[in-house]
This record gives C-alpha cells, sequence and structure tokens, in this order.
C-alpha cells in the first residue's frame, strides 16, 4: 500500500544551541542531499521568523539554495506565510526559482504570520492582511498564469511559469478554499491535529475540478521519529517533546539531546498539552511505523505523507529517512 505514497520531507532547519547558522544551513544541505539520494519526493521550507532555534525565516533564498544542491526532488515553501508578502514579490521569487529549476519547484501558501504578533507588525503592519488570504491566493495565480491581456501589473519572471500552488492549513477555513479553488491541500498534522478527520472530510465534499487539478489531493504534515527498534525511537522522541515544552513555555527552541525521562521536567498539564501537540507522531521502528501509515491511508485515504523530522543527532537523522524508504520499498 505505501509503496504507491510519494513521501516528502518538511524542513525548519533545527539550530542545535552552540551550533552557528552556517554549520546548521549546512547540515540542512546535507539532508537534504540524502532525501535527494534516497528518492523522497519533495523538499519543503517552512517560514519561521524571531524564533531561537528555527532557522528558515528567508524561505525562498533557502528554496533556491536547496534546488540548486539537490537533482530531482522537488524543493518548495511548507510555507510561505503570504500576509507578511505582497504577492507579487513571492511571484517574482518562485517565478525566477521556476525558471532557474524548470519543474521542481512548489508554492505552499500559509495565511497564518508563522510568528508572535508583535514580530507580525514588524513585517507588515497591517495586521487585517490575513483577511484578505482568498483574493491574495487569486491575485498570485494569475501572476504566475499567462498574461490575460488586461492585468496591469505582470510578474517578470514569473508570468506563465504555472508554479504549483499548495494551500496548507491546520482549519477548515484553508480546506475549504483549496476545495473551493481546485487546489491540492495540505493538512499541517505536525502541529495540529485536531481537525484532521474534518478538514479532509471538507475537502474532498466540496472539491471542485479546476485547471490546476481534475480531482482532490491531500498530503498530511506528520511528526516522524524512526529508529531501528521501538525503544530507541522512544528515547529520540524526547528531542521533540523538550522543544514543544520549550514553545509551550515561551522559550528558545534550541534542538536539545534525548533524555532518558521527561520525568520532572514538564507537570501533568503541560506533558498532555505536548502529547495533544504531538498527538499524530509516527514513532518507532520498521514495523511500527509501517503500520501506522498504513491504518492512515486506510482510513483517511492520504495521497502523499510530508514528514517532519526533528532529531538532534544528524546521522540518527539520516537513518530515519532510510528507514522511512525501506518501510516503502
Amino acid at each position: 500500500m505505501l509503496s504507491n505514497i510519494p513521501f516528502s520531507l518538511l524542513e525548519l532547519a533545527p539550530m542545535r544551541q552552540g551550533d552557528t547558522v552556517s554549520e546548521t544551513l549546512h547540515k540542512t544541505t546535507k539532508y537534504a542531499q540524502r532525501a535527494d539520494e534516497l528518492g523522497f519526493n519533495r523538499f519543503w521550507l517552512a517560514e519561521h521568523h524571531n524564533m531561537p532555534g528555527i532557522i528558515c525565516a528567508a524561505t525562498s533564498i533557502l528554496v533556491g539554495h536547496i534546488a540548486g544542491k539537490t537533482q530531482n526532488i522537488r524543493v518548495g515553501s511548507g510555507g510561505i506565510m503570504l500576509p507578511n508578502h505582497s504577492p507579487l514579490v513571492v511571484a517574482e521569487q518562485f517565478g525566477t526559482l521556476e525558471s532557474l529549476y524548470p519543474g521542481r519547484i512548489d508554492l505552499g501558501l500559509g495565511r497564518a504570520p508563522g510568528s508572535d504578533p508583535t514580530t507580525s507588525r514588524a513585517l507588515n503592519s497591517d495586521m487585517s492582511r490575513a483577511e484578505n488570504f482568498p483574493a491574495e491566493v487569486s491575485e498570485l495565480q494569475t501572476l504566475l498564469g499567462p498574461y490575460n491581456g488586461t492585468h496591469p501589473i505582470r510578474a517578470i519572471p514569473g508570468e506563465n511559469t504555472n508554479v504549483p500552488i499548495w494551500l496548507l492549513g491546520s482549519s477548515l477555513f484553508s480546506a475549504q478554499l483549496a476545495a473551493k479553488k481546485g487546489l491540492p491541500y495540505v493538512f499541517a498534522g505536525h502541529f495540529a491535529p485536531r481537525l484532521l478527520t474534518e478538514a479532509v472530510a471538507l475537502y474532498r465534499r466540496e472539491f471542485t475540478p479546476s485547471a490546476a487539478l481534475a480531482k482532490p489531493y491531500i498530503m498530511l504534515a506528520l511528526p516522524l521519529v524512526a529508529a531501528d527498534s521501538n525503544k530507541e525511537a522512544q528515547h529520540l522522541a524526547t528531542t521533540s517533546q523538550q522543544r514543544v515544552l520549550a514553545l509551550m513555555r515561551g522559550e528558545e527552541l534550541w534542538l536539545k539531546p534525548p533524555v532518558d525521562s521527561m520525568e520532572g521536567l514538564w507537570n501533568a498539564q503541560e506533558q498532555a498539552q505536548v502529547e495533544n501537540f504531538l498527538s499524530l507522531s509516527v514513532i518507532g521502528g520498521h514495523v511500527t511505523i509501517k503500520y501506522t501509515l498504513e491504518m492512515i491511508v486506510e482510513q483517511l485515504g492520504i495521497d502523499e505523507f510530508i514528514f517532519t523530522n526533528d532529531l538532534y543527532d544528524s546521522e540518527q537523522r539520516n537513518r530515519a529517512i532510510e528507514i522511512l524508504m525501506e518501510i516503502k520499498r
């Protein structure tokens, strides 16, 4: 069953405390190259701002860098937070990327700011921009499509590159908009699992075929912790747990080494919050992960998986994606 499901990776360029930004981006590049060698379908980078420990604020620059350092894998944004940017600038940037790396660029879009309210205002003083998200998606489609002879503004480059647009979300709003526009949809199960079943059902039910897509296409983002045994995977998973705990406490998000036990690091309420945040995590060895993914495909009919893989050690991180491809084969 899994052999026909594309596997992709979602990257936040996680940084270990004590590492430099250069070292972190070098590790991200090597990780993308390994994913390319293994045959992963996509490598997407997620826009975040003002978050020590996450090094992907300049998303389009990283997309270009990774595309230039790989051969076959599709590279894109997962996503660009559109309220932070002019649609024209996004069209020009991704039109340039598509022109440099034809047939390998994806443009995933989100309507959240990708940061806290203060940082959002620093990025864009118009806090109502998110309300214009549907119109700005339409504007981007126009700018990246063939020139219609009437539109007063043209993206040069960008025009007629037809970069594939994906809508990302964790709410019913994005699912409904993707369905209405006939665009592929990505559900953010890696951090907001609550509405997964409802969002998938809504998207399928209301999907309208378009020039971009004839039938619904759903990609699900999941947190991955893969190792050669369930016991090792549970140990490695404490890195993600510590990070989410730091996020909930408003602390910096450095990647921390795994611990033998989270006992004493969180209280009961925090434990429940972290476990809820990560409730769709795929944790284990080959058999456990294979079973978990097959159950999700059977229950929800997912077309593609995209995994976060925030392990502390680069070799273990590479081993995790090797395990995924071993399962797929």
